[in-house]
């Protein structure tokens, strides 16, 4: 134990320090409960947005399938290659319980048949199809994506707060009490003697005055 000076002061300070830490570590796990509520919930919208990415991949590609069976793999491939454009997508942030958590802000990926620059006159309904299903499914790998950075920052402050609890459970708060109950003791000590010594000088006037 490092040293302690066995004050009444001092023992003062030893139980505002323990109640400010105690204070403290209730206030974590208070946020911590918070963000496990907040981890579940993004869990269950990461496995919800998987199953939809997983459904409309597999219709993306059955229609593709049709398409460059029935119209060609080259006007698929040319239609393909004249819808071709860049995605726009803007990154921030948003704060949930303290975690800057990401946002992914975007303009809507699903074009109408007029927007995506291919001759609707060569193409056929099936190339629409196809090429609706496949902007469905890049829009909610992007909405995935985001929800699947938000877990795992979720995760990550659930495992720091987890450790700053731990720290004051473990370490901080236990080495305050024990220094705690050694000054408790100390001065309870110092009482006892103190009683003794004035219980000796009581006694020893009595005999003066007794003998005087």
């Amino acid at each position: 134990m490092e040293q302690v000076n066995p004050t009444r002061m001092e023992l003062l300070a030893k139980r505002a320090q323990i109640a400010l830490a105690q204070q403290g570590r209730d206030l974590l796990q208070e946020k911590r409960d918070a963000l496990w509520r907040e981890l579940m919930k993004t869990a269950d919208v990461v496995m919800r947005e998987s199953s939809e990415v997983e459904a409309v991949s597999s219709q993306a590609r059955h229609a593709l399938a049709q398409a460059e069976a029935l119209d060609g793999r080259e006007v698929v491939h040319a239609a393909g290659f004249a819808a071709g454009r860049q995605v726009s997508i803007e990154v921030t942030s948003v704060n949930v319980m303290g975690v800057h958590v990401p946002r992914i802000e975007r303009k809507p990926l699903v074009r109408s048949n007029v927007q995506r620059g291919y001759s609707l006159a060569s193409t056929s309904a099936r190339i629409d199809a196809a090429a609706a299903r496949f902007e469905e499914e890049l829009e909610l790998i992007v909405e995935l994506a985001a929800s699947e950075m938000r877990l795992r920052r979720l995760a990550e402050e659930i495992r720091k707060t987890t450790t700053r609890v731990n720290a004051l459970d473990l370490i901080l708060l236990p080495r305050l009490e024990g220094q705690r109950v050694y000054i408790e003791r100390a001065l309870d000590e110092r009482e006892r003697e103190d009683t003794f010594r004035l219980k000796r000088v009581k006694a020893a006037l009595a005999r003066k005055r007794d003998v005087g």
